[in-house]
């Protein structure tokens, strides 16, 4: 999603943001990314609004705390962001998905046992932060009606984060069905828990890419997840661009 912001020009701070904070927290952010040759922070805009894209992200599957895993978020907030969409993908625990599919993320399960908040309060952190409509209900309900105009069929569902990186059992999988859940994946949620804390309005989409253990007959591959991801871009840039323009 960061690539149609590559018409890129350097943005200031939205008003009323401390730019020393948010100097601080983007000089951090750099140097957590150095090793992650991927990982790009872009400032620019997509169509007339401007926007702050982060390409890449901290898995904590590759070892990292949770605290990092949401610490971009807290850059973003910094820089004057106060609306956050995530994007993911991941693999369909509800037979009626199909890969390819775009799902509007309505609720999430912390399924990573993990909590980027533990410890000392953040300075401007909510230290209980209500997470009833983690998801926007007025930015969801802005992302069904672009979808419609757009003519993008858009599933709903819970996403459930595990903590990776090897994908669920057959049993794992019958178990997130029971609880609730209709994806699955290994991202999200320790972004999403910082944004509540920070305030922010939360909008996420979920791109499947796979059928979950037991729910097809071939086994899964990364090679699959990354071909449908790609497959279904242009549909999501096209979706994220229309929310964004309607803001």
């Amino acid at each position: 999603l960061a690539e149609p912001a590559l018409g890129v020009r350097v943005l200031p701070l939205l008003p009323g943001h401390d730019a020393s904070l948010g100097c601080h927290f983007v000089r951090t952010l750099l140097w957590h990314i150095r090793p992650h040759r991927n990982a790009l922070l872009v400032a620019g805009a997509l169509g007339e609004t401007p926007v702050v894209a982060l390409s890449g992200r901290f898995h904590m599957y590759e070892g990292h705390e949770a605290a990092l895993a949401g610490f971009p978020v807290r850059v973003l907030h910094a820089l004057g962001v106060e609306t956050l969409i995530v994007s993911n993908a991941a693999g369909a625990v509800r037979p009626s998905l199909s890969p390819g599919d775009l799902m509007l993320i309505t609720d999430h399960i912390n399924f990573m046992f993990r909590n980027p908040l533990i410890g000392g309060v953040e300075q401007g952190d909510e230290r209980f932060p209500d997470m009833s409509d983690p998801y926007d209900t007025d930015l969801r309900a802005l992302a069904r009606r672009v979808a419609a105009e757009q003519g993008t069929t858009l599933q709903e569902g819970v996403y459930a984060g595990l903590l990776g990186p090897s994908y669920e059992t057959r049993a794992e999988v019958q178990m997130l069905q029971r609880l609730g859940a209709d994806v699955v994946g290994m991202s999200t949620v320790p972004e999403v828990i910082v944004a509540r804390a920070r305030g922010m309005r939360v909008l996420g989409f979920s791109c499947v890419t796979n059928l979950a253990c037991g729910l097809a007959a071939a086994p899964i591959t990364h090679d699959e997840v990354i071909e449908t991801t790609a497959r279904v871009a242009a549909r999501l840039q096209e979706l994220v661009g229309g929310v964004v323009s309607a803001l």
